[in-house]
């Protein structure tokens, strides 16, 4: 691949079309997770049998991955909106969450999406008869990528390996990147 260097590698997954990933190479009680069309904020709600809740982490300005700014269009150098939270069922964190809003994207209503709070970000997308949700991709994160430790530095106990997705909406046909990561602790299935 064109300007992917093996620094890269070790930085971040092979992400992969999650309509060629072989069901086969994912963990069963990952697979109907990363599979699941619909809202996956509305899919832990409905498996979590205590508290849900949303932590932000962190939101503000920040570059994206390499392969984050090639999924959005962005050019070199070009700044984000980066909002990372946790999806917390009780007191596990299932889903480890980081959504991209380009610089460029916020324009109209795009810019509402910066003024969630611990509001989940799934609820607004979801409910917005404008939202477009184009590719998903899915990949198995490891110790040597950043977005693997990103996701898994609060855990006390963190696992070998993680599966994720990432899909890029437009809303107001400006993108908008969403991966979600899925924690130990996550049920199997869908509810």
């Amino acid at each position: 691949m064109k300007g992917y260097s093996p620094v890269h590698a070790r930085t971040e997954p092979v992400w992969s079309d999650l309509r060629r990933l072989r069901s086969t190479r994912v963990p069963a009680p990952i697979n109907p997770w990363l599979r699941d069309e619909g809202s996956l904020t509305a899919r832990v709600v409905r498996a979590c049998e205590e508290r849900f809740r949303v932590q932000v982490i962190r939101q503000g300005w920040g570059k994206p991955f390499c392969s984050e700014g090639r999924l959005l269009g962005m050019r070199r150098g070009e700044i984000a909106i980066v909002r990372e939270v946790e999806l917390f069922c009780g007191d596990r964190p299932w889903v480890f969450a980081r959504t991209l809003i380009p610089a460029s994207s916020l324009r109209g209503s795009v810019r509402r999406l910066t003024l969630l709070g611990s509001r989940p970000l799934g609820a607004v997308l979801f409910s917005d008869p404008g939202v477009v949700r184009g590719e998903t991709q899915a990949a198995r994160l490891l110790s040597r990528h950043q977005l693997f430790h990103d996701a898994t530095a609060r855990l006390r106990q963190p696992p070998s390996e993680i599966w994720g997705r990432r899909t890029l909406f437009f809303l107001d046909d400006r993108p908008i990147l969403v991966n979600e990561l899925f924690l130990p602790g996550i049920p199997e299935g869908l509810k």
